[in-house]
């Protein structure tokens, strides 16, 4: 009998992928684990009863139902606790990745830079509604003089015409301001926000690439860095803070494994407290850090 392929997929509802059969029709159960690990078996649905039936497997061999593979397509079987396991990640990750998006959806104080000493609130209000509903102003004044310090906030309501106003210029009583996020030392009466974030208890599998394609789904990543020698955990940087922020103190799966996301701040005085079984001792991860141009997270998880 010539080889054939059969139709495999993980659900029903998904596209299927073709698993080669062997000389004599049978198919290996190992050929079908290669493509989706972890499986035990395969079903169908039968075309006349509209049930869904097992096929026959025999010291790692599948036979083909009354020796005949047909069109149709065959669902992966996983044992009962992975399959809900494999679920329950499944779920979790969803509701996450819900809840994140919707969180870093929300506006935030933009920072108004160069403003004109004579422009106040009231300018900005009437300047910035044009762009969108403005939920606050402020003209930032010095307390002693109470003359303007040349730069203010404004909030929006809408996360859209946040990002609009931030992507250009603003010609406002004749002079060109900028407008951003608070997120450098340009304001130093803000905190600043870190754009990276610590990804705690990752596997050595895990790659650069891979985890950059994962969380490019909140958001644009300018950067990732995995530590050499593999020491469980690597940085993610994102082009918006905001993104960064909202990711904090989340567990996500990612590759079947469940990562913990916190704050990379700087903690330099705690570095052999939080790293004692690092090689070298403090001094050695100090210097690894210095070089990679990354902070410290606030609680190695």
């Amino acid at each position: 009998m010539s080889e054939l392929y059969i139709r495999v997929a993980e659900d029903e509802n998904e596209e299927p992928m073709e698993i080669p059969s062997e000389d004599d029709g049978t198919v290996l159960l190992s050929s079908v684990a290669a493509q989706f690990p972890g499986a035990c078996g395969l079903r169908y649905r039968n075309p006349e009863s509209q049930c869904m039936r097992g096929v026959r497997l025999l010291e790692g061999v599948l036979h083909a139902p009354e020796n005949d593979w047909g069109n149709l397509v065959y669902v992966v079987n996983y044992p009962k606790g992975e399959a809900d396991n494999k679920r329950k990640m499944e779920e979790i990750d969803a509701a996450s990745a819900v809840k994140i998006k919707r969180g870093f959806q929300k506006t935030s104080d933009l920072i108004v830079l160069g403003l004109p000493w004579k422009t106040t609130e009231q300018d900005l209000k009437d300047y910035f509604t044009t762009f969108g509903e403005v939920i606050m102003v402020q003209v930032k004044r010095d307390a002693k003089t109470g003359n303007s310090k040349g730069f203010g906030f404004v909030r929006f309501t809408d996360y859209e015409t946040q990002t609009k106003v931030i992507a250009q210029r603003h010609m406002i009583d004749g002079r060109w301001c900028d407008c951003k996020l608070p997120n450098s030392k340009a304001c130093p009466d803000e905190p600043m926000r870190s754009r990276k974030i610590f990804v705690g208890r990752c596997t050595e599998d895990m790659t650069t690439d891979e985890l950059r394609q994962y969380f490019m789904q909140y958001g644009e990543v300018t950067d990732v860095f995995i530590p050499k020698p593999f020491r469980a955990f690597a940085f993610v940087t994102f082009a918006d803070d905001q993104v960064a922020q909202a990711l904090c103190g989340e567990d996500l799966i990612i590759k079947g494994v469940s990562v913990h996301i916190s704050n990379a701040e700087p903690k330099h005085n705690n570095i052999h407290q939080l790293f004692p079984q690092f090689p070298g001792g403090s001094a050695s991860l100090a210097a690894m850090f210095a070089r990679s141009q990354y902070q410290f997270p606030s609680s190695h998880v």
